[in-house]
């Protein structure tokens, strides 16, 4: 039940503008499917959906793919879409980012995989991400500051 649930998730958002979890959950119900808000939730994670902008302030989900593209680049590419600014307290980094993209940023940062964050928490428009020290805010700030100014990738 689960698989073909999932199957028609990424049916839904390879073929439609899917803008929120409710609309998934009205898609779904649509189809025949009974779900929950906590089941589209987990589903979003288990597939590994993501939000990126499609203009006029507007996202939709789409379906990180690993085959046939940089992941590097897709995760930059959020990172630059995301971002807004971050703070510190102590050694928790503080990131703003644009309405609904935090939890976008905060899978990007945790897929770098860098050394310094420990993991990532996600609002809606604001990621908390633990660092291993104090210090570490520094490097990491200054990771993010290189994606997000760069132009060219």
């Amino acid at each position: 039940m689960k698989s073909n649930r999932h199957a028609k998730i990424i049916d839904l958002i390879t073929h439609n503008i899917i803008e929120t979890q409710e609309d998934l959950a009205q898609r779904l119900l649509d189809a025949g499917y009974q779900v929950t808000q906590a089941t589209i939730s987990r589903d979003i994670k288990d597939l590994r959906l993501m939000k990126m902008p499609i203009g006029d302030g507007r996202q939709q989900y789409v379906i990180l793919k690993p085959e046939g593209e940089n992941l590097k680049e897709k995760y930059t590419r959020i990172l630059r879409a995301g971002f807004v600014s971050t703070a510190q307290a102590q050694n928790i980094m503080v990131i703003k980012t644009v309405s609904g993209m935090a939890m976008a940023v905060a899978a990007a940062i945790d897929a770098l995989e860098w050394i310094e964050v420990v993991g990532c928490i996600a609002g809606d428009d604001t990621v908390m991400c633990a660092l291993r020290s104090v210090a570490d805010y520094l490097v990491v700030s200054n990771k993010l500051e290189k994606i997000v100014t760069k132009e060219n990738g």
